[in-house]
């Protein structure tokens, strides 16, 4: 009987990492499309700076656009977190977006390490594991 529990408790913790790792996975990727955003911004940053009076297109949704003209491209409204949001200068604005995109990469590379950790535990346990079963389904 020793022999099934340790396998029950085993099992129930690869588990539980198990959905540690997917949790974190989640994480991860939404952290990789938050940066993907903060690129695809700096990108237009450096595309619109001094370039009053043209056309453009905003995207309203479900793949529609309206035409406008950009009329102050000096200056950007850039969101901060939590709903704030600022008018800033287009270099300041790409100085904010630069940091915060720099706290996310960090952030997204130690939960990569944290996940790593994670799968290397559960590979070096699961053969303990299958070890178990096959000893406790000869026991029955």
């Amino acid at each position: 009987m020793e022999d099934k529990q340790r396998l029950e408790a085993l099992v129930n913790e690869l588990n539980t990492y198990q959905g540690q790792a997917e949790v974190l996975q989640q994480q991860i990727d939404t952290l990789n499309a938050t940066i993907t955003e903060l690129s695809v911004a700096m990108d237009t940053l450096a595309t619109v700076k001094g370039q009053g009076n043209n056309e453009t297109l905003v995207p309203i949704g479900a793949g529609s656009f309206l035409i406008t003209e950009l009329k102050n491209t000096d200056e950007v409204i850039i969101g901060l977190g939590a709903g704030v949001a600022v008018k800033k200068k287009i270099d300041d604005a790409k100085d904010t977006i630069t940091e915060q995109r720099t706290e996310l990469e960090e952030l997204r590379d130690k939960m990569s390490g944290d996940l790593q950790k994670i799968t290397e535990y559960i590979m070096k346990r699961s053969p303990e594991a299958e070890e178990l079963m096959q000893k406790v389904e000869g026991q029955v």
